[in-house]
């Protein structure tokens, strides 16, 4: 009870948040729990109907990286601001990452740029995991040394690449400047 106390306005914060990011979707039309209706705690087929529509994906790992990133940038720009309330600031930025990356915008981008032909979009269960995620990273960033945060960081990235073929950074690459040999490059074996 003591926690609850003591971050009753943080906890209160993340969840309006959250509810927020949920209900703009709803009202866009996004799927609570994707195309076909089913609850999921993981798919790891990024090539499926099913990827960005469960709680986790192969994508999971690149919104916790977001947390840890947003940690570092809050370190750097709002230091004196309290750590807990830069929590709150990070989950912010992913709800409106989220928002962003499920408009129609950054939606056909991804099929246009990326090895993401059929993509539709996160569903809302998805994108709520999604901030929870990058939620997960800022808190593994804040109590971690910087060496491990970097670390998990490159394991992540390395991870995704190996099992993938997709990560955070080619995810920027391909949606800022699609190269056409990394697309040839990630739709090997799909």
């Amino acid at each position: 009870m003591e926690f609850i106390a003591k971050y009753e306005r943080v906890i209160l914060f993340t969840i309006l948040i959250i509810l927020a990011v949920a209900g703009y979707e709803f009202y866009t039309g996004r799927s609570p729990l994707g195309p076909d209706g089913m609850f999921g705690w993981w798919d790891g087929n990024i090539y499926g109907n099913e990827n960005s529509q469960r709680v986790a994906d192969a994508y999971s790992f690149s919104h916790i990286i977001h947390g840890m990133v947003f940690y570092a940038f809050l370190w750097l720009v709002a230091r004196r601001v309290p750590v807990k309330y830069r929590f709150v600031m990070a989950i912010l930025m992913e709800a409106v990452w989220e928002l962003f990356e499920n408009s129609s915008f950054i939606i056909n981008r991804y099929r246009e740029g990326t090895i993401a032909q059929d993509y539709v979009g996160d569903s809302i269960l998805n994108s709520v995991s999604d901030v929870l995620m990058a939620g997960i990273g800022f808190i593994m960033a804040r109590f971690s040394k910087v060496w491990v945060t970097v670390f998990l960081i490159i394991a992540m990235e390395l991870g995704t690449l190996i099992w993938i073929r997709d990560n955070l950074t080619l995810n920027i690459v391909m949606l800022v400047y699609p190269i056409e040999t990394i697309r040839e490059w990630q739709s090997v074996g799909h």
